[in-house]
């Protein structure tokens, strides 16, 4: 895209704008060595699954429909092609949601954080190739457990050269445990909620989709996992790679809770994963996570400042561009610092003086100096929905009012309050006087109610959608316009899901699946159990489970076979190592391969064909495996949000 001058942005929904300096411009466009013509990325059938060209509009100035501060973050972040750190670090940038970077070696090259998708993986190491020649890949690096820094992995390296020791892959410890267990019970509901935060399937333009602050979006290719084959264990671990020395630092519990930053000493360049970026994070994701600790994460950033300040000269991460200077280094992260240990200090002060988290939302806002920095505003996580995560953390769901104890669910509270306040043309009317006066949250929150009480309400969705979709517009947060987007135009489309882009997807890429333990396994089968159906049945059923051969896919850590015992009973599903307690008999006994068992939870086959052709041995009673499978739910990856 263009690089002409960001116009300055003004005070817009919200707090007033520093006077742009122009620095993040010249930073972001620093060491530019080519882009990729055209920035259209396909997978092999020929599928997009990643469209920079489709944010060339960006180039144009702020139109009404954006707030002029994400505006100004997307074009800085949309700028795509190939960049030279200094000399022997480079970063392709705009290919994905992530940055991947490459530090050259004696041999090859060190690849950092392979983005999501194969593809996108594969098309950044050939324009890397392109302009510094067919240097071969010497390892990989995971920063940490979130799948837009280890997904395209599959697009670098072959398993083939891990396996042999040829390609060392080096994370943090805890990483690969962390890299799949979010996947396990809260999967199909994150994706959903996903395809809301990034809004993947959005159209692309000034009154759409226009990025996320952290990244454009998400790439739509093929997810990859290869298993690290070197563990960093402690702070201050030593390794030298391809004559690569580097420095690390355990971070976890911050960003991600399986994290690490590290130093390259001989280059005196940092990489701090995604612990400080050119933006407020989250503390608590809109798709859904566990609560992170902003305390912690600001402690960690005071011992990177500890570890390394006196001998970096540049700071880069995984997200947004890097900053050069020692001075400038170390301001950023101190500022950074301080954004979380703020965010986390003054919001439990407010705890502590009976505040609840919407209230401190409204009343929380940064110091001057962190107002006026722009990489600590709200263009990804926000200083309202990460003060209500403060408060979450410490204090829960309850706000200590028995009058939020025992509250009736949405449908039947709207119906009520629909009822309550002369029906749905009445509120419609008092809504529509709150839109003129400019009161958008209200109208949200009022014609809310009066969806989830007439669902077919066609001017109560056309309004909330209309309503939402300003406050998309006005949103500073990409994550919230998303989300503000997405809603409309469900309501408008009468539809749910199908922008979502877990919903083309299995819940769990093959990859990922594999690396599950079969504790894992049986954990995920246990919150698909339909209790109530169950609650009259006890079974017992005994897992004899094959290791694959060595170096084969679909291990998931089996070094050995493993037997396991499921009881259902009472509605909920137990799972034991080893035989039932007490050498109950079990209803029946399966014998089958990992890589079977892989195969039936992707969906590829069934239990009755795997049996039928002989791969699963089943001795007992055949009628308990398919009692116990008709017990199962399936995920609904397109359940309703903004609707009942």
């Amino acid at each position: 895209m263009s690089t002409a001058d960001i116009s300055e942005p003004t005070a817009h929904h919200g707090q007033p704008l520093a006077r742009d300096d122009a620095q993040d411009l010249a930073d972001a466009d620093r060491g530019f060595v080519a882009g990729l013509d055209p920035c259209v990325v396909r997978d092999a059938d020929g599928r997009v699954v990643w469209d920079n060209d489709a944010y060339a509009f960006l180039a144009d100035d702020c139109p009404p429909t954006a707030h002029p501060s994400l505006w100004r973050q997307s074009r800085l972040v949309a700028r795509q092609g190939l960049y030279e750190v200094l000399p022997g670090i480079y970063q392709v940038r705009g290919l994905d949601l992530s940055h991947i970077t490459f530090v050259e070696g004696e041999r090859g090259v060190l690849v950092i954080d392979p983005l999501i998708s194969a593809e996108v993986a594969a098309a950044a190491l050939a324009l890397y190739r392109e302009h510094r020649g067919e240097r071969p890949v010497t390892a990989v690096l995971y920063t940490h457990s979130h799948i837009d820094h280890f997904g395209g992995v599959r697009g670098v390296v072959d398993e083939a050269d891990v396996a042999g020791g040829r390609i060392p892959v080096i994370a943090p410890a805890g990483f690969l445990a962390h890299a799949v267990s979010e996947n396990v019970f809260t999967g199909p509901a994150m994706a959903r909620r996903a395809g809301y935060m990034y809004g993947a399937l959005l159209p692309k333009g000034p009154a759409g989709q226009i990025g996320c602050g952290l990244g454009q979006t998400t790439s739509l290719g093929s997810i990859g996992l290869i298993a690290p084959t070197l563990h960093i264990t402690e702070t201050g671990q030593e390794e030298v790679i391809d004559g690569i020395r580097m420095v690390f630092q355990l971070t976890p519990g911050t960003e991600a809770p399986a994290e690490m930053n590290f130093h390259l000493p001989d280059l005196r360049v940092l990489c701090v994963a995604e612990n400080a970026c050119h933006t407020l994070h989250n503390v608590l994701t809109l798709r859904g996570a566990l609560v992170r600790d902003p305390s912690a994460w600001a402690r960690y950033l005071t011992e990177t400042l500890r570890l390394f300040a006196g001998t970096t000269d540049i700071v880069f991460a995984s997200h947004h561009w890097p900053t050069w200077g020692q001075e400038r280094a170390v301001r950023f992260l101190e500022e950074q610092r301080d954004a979380y240990a703020y965010l986390h200090d003054q919001s439990v002060r407010l705890i502590n003086a009976g505040l609840t988290g919407s209230e401190i939302a409204e009343e929380l806002r940064f110091p001057p100096a962190l107002e006026r920095a722009w990489h600590t505003r709200g263009y990804y996580g926000t200083l309202s929905h990460n003060a209500k995560a403060v408060y979450q953390r410490y204090m829960g769901w309850f706000d200590g009012n028995p009058a939020h104890l025992w509250q009736h669910p949405p449908v039947a509270a709207a119906t009520r309050y629909v009822e309550y306040m002369g029906g749905a043309d009445a509120v419609l009317a008092k809504a529509r006087t709150a839109w003129e006066a400019g009161d958008l949250r209200w109208v949200a929150e009022v014609v809310h109610h009066v969806i989830f009480a007439e669902p077919d309400n066609a001017e109560a969705r056309a309004l909330q959608a209309d309503a939402l979709e300003r406050l998309g517009h006005g949103a500073e947060s990409g994550p919230w316009r998303n989300f503000y987007l997405m809603g409309a135009a469900e309501l408008r489309e009468h539809t749910t899901g199908t922008r979502t882009p877990a919903a083309g997807r299995t819940p769990i890429a093959p990859d990922l699946l594999a690396a599950l333990t079969p504790e894992q396994i049986f954990q995920s089968m246990a919150v698909r159990l339909n209790g109530p159906r169950a609650g009259d049945q006890r079974l017992l059923l005994r897992w004899e489970i094959a290791a694959p051969p060595a170096g084969t896919d679909g291990a998931g850590g089996l070094a050995t076979p493993e037997t396991w015992t499921l009881l259902l009973s009472n509605g909920a599903l137990t799972p034991m190592p080893g035989d039932a307690p007490r050498g109950e008999k079990p209803h029946a006994t399966l014998r089958l391969a990992r890589t079977t068992l892989n195969a039936v939870l992707s969906g590829a086959t069934t239990f009755p064909d795997e049996i039928a052709a002989g791969t699963v041995t089943l001795d007992g009673d055949p009628q308990a495996l398919l009692t116990f499978s008709a017990l199962l739910d399936k995920p609904d990856p397109a359940f309703p949000i903004v609707t009942p």
